[in-house]
């Protein structure tokens, strides 16, 4: 709502700058439209942003985050002896084509 507000806005400040016959109303047309076109470009990126935005309710809250850096291994520590060790690579290939 606020966008086509601020779009009429512009349309308005322009149109008084276009028929204006003193300096002094130009210059408030003029300023009305730049500033109103501002405000319109800016409504129109922050409707893009909250249209790809994911909401709040999917977020990770604090306790999660905590109990996540808990579980998470320590960048020095020594890998834990319950995982095995990874498999050795498959020598066997198929000859290419």
């Amino acid at each position: 709502m606020a966008r086509w507000f601020l779009f009429g806005l512009t349309i308005f400040g322009f149109g008084l700058a276009f028929v204006a016959k003193s300096p002094g109303l130009l210059a408030v047309g003029l300023l009305v439209g730049f500033v109103a076109f501002i405000g319109f470009i800016f409504a129109l990126a922050a409707a893009r942003v909250s249209a790809s935005a994911r909401p709040e309710s999917s977020m990770v809250g604090v306790d999660e985050l905590a109990m996540m850096r808990r579980r998470a291994p320590r960048p020095g520590a020594a890998p834990s002896s319950t995982l095995s060790p990874p498999a050795p690579p498959d020598r066997q290939r198929s000859p290419p084509r």
